[in-house]
C-alpha cells in the first residue's frame, strides 16, 4: 500500500522542541500559513497544507471554483542552464524540448529505460540554454546529474519555491496586483516577469487545477513577507483565500490531472495512462523510447463516477466479483454530487461506460462507471480563458 488506507492518514503538525525534521524544508509562506492551522504532507522534502483548521476542504473547493484560492506548494524547481541544457533535457524528456521557444512552458515527462514514470512536470524555458523543471515528487534530480555526464550544463537547486493562484477570478487579481497590468501574450503556459510592489517575480500561466489561473516562483532574493503582503492585499478585492491540497485534488480529479506516484509510476508507461500524446516518438532518442515504443499501447487508467458514495483510496474495483484494477485517487465532488475517482485497471481491454464495483471508504461496495477524463470541460477551455463556467453554489 502506497498511500491512504481509506480510514487514517499520517501528516504532519508543527509542534514545540527541535530535531529530526532535517532535509524537510518549509517554504517562505510557512509562518505566514501556520496560524490558519495546516496540516502538512512531505512533497520533494518541502511541507506542503493538505488542510488547514481554520478552512473546510468543500469551502476551499468552492472557493477554487467561484473566486480565487492560493496554494503554496511542494513543487521542486531544478535549474538547467548551459549550452547542452536542452540537449539533456531532450535526452530525459519524452516530448520535443526544441520546440518550446522561450518564455514558453512545457509539460516535462521523464521515464526510466524500460518506459516506466518517474515523474512529471512544468518545465520553464526562461531563456535559450536556461529551464526551470518544477518537477512533482519522485526522484529526478540524480537521475538527470548521472545522465549529464560529458555535457556542458549546470544542474542545480536554485531554491525556488511555487505558489498557485487559482480561479475564476485570478486573472483579476494579477491585473490588479502587477504594475502595468496584465502582461502582453500572457497565454497559456506563458512565461512573464511582472513588478509586484517594486519585486521583479516570474509568473506563469499555469496550476494543477483546470481553472483559470497563474503561479509564482518565489526565489532566495526576495522579500517574501513583503510580497506576499502586496499580493495578499489585492487579493483580498476579490476573497482570494489559501487553502489546502485536499480541496484542490476534488479539482484535479474532475479535471483528469495525474499524480506521480499515485497514478503512475515506474511500473506504467505514458500510453496506458492516457498520456501518449505526450510523447514525440518521431524526434531523437530519448531514455525509454525503444521500451515505449515495444510497449503496450491500450489504456488503463480511467476517471471514475460512483452515485452518492466516495471510493476508498487503494481500494478494488471488481468486475463480477474478480478484482480487476486498484483506485489510485478518489473523492467526493460537490459539483458533480457524487463520488470520482480514478482506477488503474490490471489488464487493458476495458471502456468507458463500462460498469465496476468500487470499495468505498466504509468497505462496503458499490456500482461505478469507468469514464473518460476530464469528467468535465473536455477541451479544457476553462483554464485557457476560452470559457467562463463559473458553477452556482447549492
Amino acid at each position: 500500500m502506497i498511500s491512504s488506507d481509506g480510514k487514517t492518514r499520517d501528516l504532519v503538525t508543527t509542534m514545540p522542541g527541535q530535531g529530526w525534521d532535517f532535509g524537510i524544508d518549509r517554504h517562505p509562506y510557512h509562518e505566514i500559513e501556520r496560524p490558519l492551522g495546516p496540516h502538512y504532507c512531505v512533497y520533494n522534502r518541502r511541507l506542503m497544507a493538505c488542510e488547514l483548521d481554520a478552512l473546510d476542504t468543500v469551502e476551499g473547493y468552492w472557493l477554487l471554483r467561484t473566486k480565487a484560492a492560493v496554494l503554496h506548494t511542494g513543487e521542486w524547481p531544478i535549474e538547467f542552464a548551459g549550452p547542452d541544457a536542452e540537449k539533456l533535457l531532450n535526452l530525459l524528456f519524452t516530448k520535443d524540448v526544441s520546440k518550446v521557444r522561450p518564455g514558453r512552458c512545457g509539460y516535462g515527462l521523464a521515464c526510466l529505460d524500460t518506459g516506466g514514470m518517474i515523474t512529471d512536470g512544468v518545465f520553464l524555458r526562461l531563456e535559450q540554454d536556461r529551464f526551470w523543471y518544477a518537477q512533482a515528487d519522485g526522484d529526478f534530480l540524480n537521475w538527470a546529474r548521472a545522465h549529464a555526464k560529458g555535457m556542458s550544463v549546470t544542474i542545480r537547486d536554485p531554491k525556488v519555491y511555487v505558489s498557485q493562484v487559482q480561479g475564476p477570478l485570478a486573472l483579476d487579481i494579477l491585473a490588479e496586483a502587477a504594475e502595468g497590468g496584465l502582461p502582453e501574450r500572457f497565454g497559456y503556459f506563458g512565461i512573464a516577469r511582472v513588478n509586484f510592489g517594486g519585486q521583479e517575480v516570474v509568473i506563469t500561466r499555469t496550476g494543477y487545477t483546470n481553472e483559470l489561473g497563474w503561479e509564482f516562483y518565489t526565489e532566495p532574493h526576495h522579500d517574501a513577507e513583503a510580497l506576499w503582503t502586496h499580493l495578499d492585499k489585492f487579493g483580498k478585492n476579490h476573497e482570494m483565500t489559501t487553502f489546502g491540497l485536499d480541496s484542490m485534488n476534488i479539482r484535479r480529479i474532475e479535471a483528469g490531472i495525474l499524480n506521480a506516484g499515485a497514478d503512475f509510476d515506474e511500473a506504467t508507461n505514458p500510453f496506458e495512462m492516457g498520456l501518449g500524446r505526450f510523447v514525440d516518438m518521431d524526434k531523437d532518442d530519448f531514455l525509454g523510447k525503444a521500451a515505449i515504443a515495444a510497449g503496450p499501447k491500450e489504456l488503463r487508467l480511467f476517471g471514475l463516477i460512483c452515485e452518492g458514495a466516495e471510493p476508498k483510496v487503494n481500494g478494488v474495483a471488481r468486475i463480477s466479483g474478480q478484482v480487476v484494477g486498484r483506485i489510485t485517487n478518489a473523492a467526493f465532488s460537490p459539483f458533480l454530487k457524487q463520488g470520482i475517482g480514478m482506477v488503474l485497471m490490471a489488464q487493458a481491454g476495458h471502456g468507458f461506460g463500462d460498469p465496476v464495483e468500487v470499495e468505498l471508504r466504509d468497505g462496503s461496495f458499490s456500482n461505478a462507471t469507468l469514464t473518460e477524463m476530464p469528467l468535465y470541460d473536455k477541451a479544457c477551455e476553462i483554464p485557457r480563458g476560452k470559457l467562463v463556467d463559473i458553477p452556482e453554489r447549492p
